[in-house]
């Protein structure tokens, strides 16, 4: 009967190494949530702001039909930017129409600026990224230079109107 007791009592209940297997097993799947996550973060703020480049281009689009096909210029800021109206990720004061573009025109390393260059088109930079340059654009072309988050970076794009 006592050999009963004690079998009973010692087959309650978890060994060490149970809950150590456990704790790891838990440790391993926060470990990928916590990895995951910030990169999931910064995929949504590059749809954000890929979003808004879309948007910006068709203010743009919009402003030179209402305009009767004139190009905007850096005076245009104002209503290009009333056209957009409220981006998800830039704010208005970020959108600027910069003119021509001389060289290959980026953003630097900044991903909140958005640049709209006129008389220009996309080229690749030197950095591996895209930029506004006037070399081979028509004067009815427009760049708009903005950049994305990368895992270590920014990646510089660029979009033509």
């Amino acid at each position: 009967m006592l050999s009963n007791l004690r079998k009973t009592k010692r087959d309650q209940g978890f060994t060490i190494i149970e809950v150590l297997i456990v704790l790891a097993i838990a440790g391993l799947i926060l470990l990928i949530v916590f990895l995951a996550v910030p990169a999931l973060q910064r995929s949504s703020r590059n749809t954000q702001r890929k979003d808004d480049i879309s948007r910006i281009g068709s203010a743009v689009e919009e402003w030179v039909n209402n305009n009767n096909g004139a190009i905007p210029t850096s005076t245009n800021n104002g209503a290009i930017q009333a056209i957009f109206g409220t981006l998800a990720y830039y704010t208005a004061s970020n959108v600027t129409v910069s003119g021509a573009a001389t060289g290959t025109a980026t953003n630097g390393t900044t991903v909140d600026t958005v640049n709209i260059y006129t008389d220009a088109t996309c080229a690749a930079t030197s950095a591996g990224g895209q930029g506004a340059t006037s070399t081979g654009a028509t004067t009815r072309q427009i760049a708009i230079t903005y950049s994305t988050e990368t895992g270590g970076g920014s990646a510089q794009l660029c979009t033509t109107e």
